[in-house]
């Protein structure tokens, strides 16, 4: 019922995204009474309208596209295969909601208090709640932890409608498929999505701005998803700008401007992908005294997450780059551990990250670039899945593993990885450069066999000029 109340916590947290509810959850398991306010569902993007419902829809392509193109070869065949969308998003809704309870199952273990509405700062210990029945309830609390997340930016000229323009949000709810799908922005959703909707038969075309797709990512990583998305006959246009959007009856035609001048492009529809900024405003941060970056809407925080205000926390996307669930995950547990007087803090020596095109992408560390711009002298090595046996039982040769190392001293500084399954071994190598490994220790780990982190042994002992599956280099062309 509508109406105004209050109540007092010790740690309020807004926001049930991956950095909240891991923050909520570890503050109550540490003792502290805990309130939590989300304004949509539990789990955030991430769960509800991000990492896992497109890994559903792209498992699901996978599965359609494998008995259209490679079944016949491997011996398993099924008569007109058929990609029923509304079947896969029920499919995909029933994962969602049962990772969302999930999450409510485990805050409640940990004596958190769930709340859903709107939370803003009113003062420096003071929030008000609006309810979604209009409501309103003062929270008075202690400690606080902001964990917005983040929203779509929309570019003027190529707003989102919910139906013809869409975002990532909009497009992992499609009622129905369209013929015909232009992409503005070749980063990671563009080029993720972008597969899933060239596997179901969709004709797709993808603009970039800048010179690559996947813009921030190795050059060796991206040359590999532009290679897999000709292949899927994907038109991808780089160094491309998009300068204008008309919106025609039965059909949108983009205005691109490129190195070969002005031309049009049409489809049916649009996917707006152009990166996300902080959640920061609208949330009384001026009120509660915590200092933000009026232009890109961070919040500055120190190693345990603290905000200029030093009972008030920020963790995930609203407080930096990069805007990754596992990062957010850890600075939530930092920022829980702090609150509650814990010996923490927020330190780490690289960051793995994973793309889920196909082949699939995978770094953690230093690229060679990266590294001589330091200052190291630095060798890397590469070994193809084709030299693989897993690879070759799995029908997945397309792929490799490419070391950075120290020449001096054998330091293990980066691993790059594209292929099957390198997503689930690449934390095997953060491991290694977190415990300051060198490229001979991961060599001389036993991998079983056969698996595809085997890869990752093979091109450390290549590194070493030491190869046993591939046919051994002279020693000044190793790792060239």
């Amino acid at each position: 019922m509508a109406g105004t109340y209050s109540r007092s916590t010790e740690v309020l947290v807004i926001g049930g995204g991956p950095g909240g509810y891991m923050a909520a959850i570890r503050a109550g398991q540490l003792g502290k009474k805990v309130l939590l306010v989300e304004k949509a569902e539990l789990g955030g993007e991430c769960l509800n309208r991000g990492c896992i419902p497109s890994k559903a829809l792209i498992h699901a392509s996978l599965l359609y596209h494998a008995l259209r193109t490679e079944g016949a070869e491997i011996g398993v065949t099924a008569k007109d295969p058929a990609f029923d969308l509304s079947a896969t998003m029920r499919w995909k809704e029933g994962v969602v909601a049962k990772e969302r309870q999930g999450v409510s199952v485990l805050l409640k273990s940990a004596g958190v208090t769930v709340l859903p509405g709107r939370a803003r700062f009113t003062g420096p210990r003071t929030a008000d709640l609006t309810a979604p029945d209009g409501g309103h309830e003062r929270i008075d609390f202690a400690q606080a932890v902001i964990a917005t997340g983040a929203l779509h930016i929309n570019l003027p000229g190529f707003e989102t409608d919910g139906t013809r323009v869409v975002n990532a949000w909009e497009l992992l709810s499609l009622p129905s498929l369209p013929r015909s799908m232009m992409i503005l922005g070749g980063g990671v959703s563009g080029c993720e999505l972008g597969e899933f909707l060239a596997r179901v038969g969709v004709e797709v075309t993808i603009v970039e701005m800048l010179d690559q797709l996947l813009p921030g990512v190795e050059p060796d990583l991206s040359r590999e998803v532009s290679r897999a998305l000709e292949a899927l006959g994907v038109h991808a246009h780089v160094a491309t700008k998009a300068v204008g959007l008309r919106r025609e009856p039965d059909h949108l035609t983009m205005t691109v401007e490129g190195s070969g001048g002005r031309r049009e492009l049409t489809a049916e529809r649009l996917f707006v992908t152009v990166g996300k900024r902080p959640d920061s405003r609208d949330l009384g941060l001026e009120e509660a005294g915590v200092a933000y970056d009026a232009k890109s809407g961070f919040i500055p925080i120190d190693d345990q997450m603290r905000t200029s205000q030093p009972h008030v926390y920020a963790v995930g996307d609203v407080a930096r780059p990069p805007m990754l669930a596992h990062k957010s995950y850890r600075e939530g547990v930092v920022a829980a551990e702090a609150l509650a007087g814990r010996p923490t803090r927020f330190d780490f020596q690289t960051m793995p990250s994973v793309i889920f095109t196909v082949p699939e992408l995978a770094s953690v560390g230093l690229s060679r670039a990266e590294a001589e711009a330091r200052g190291h002298h630095v060798r890397e090595a590469r070994f193809p899945y084709a030299a693989l046996g897993r690879a070759h039982a799995s029908h997945a040769t397309a792929g490799w593993v490419k070391v950075v190392g120290e020449e001096s001293s054998g330091l293990l500084l980066g691993v790059h990885a594209v292929g099957e399954h390198v997503g689930d071994y690449i934390a095997e190598a953060a491991l290694a450069i977190e415990m300051g490994a060198m490229v001979r220790d991961v060599a001389s780990t036993i991998h079983p066999h056969p698996t595809f982190s085997e890869a990752l042994a093979e091109a450390a002992l290549l590194w070493l000029g030491e190869p046993m599956h591939v046919a051994r280099r002279r020693a000044d062309d190793r790792g060239r």
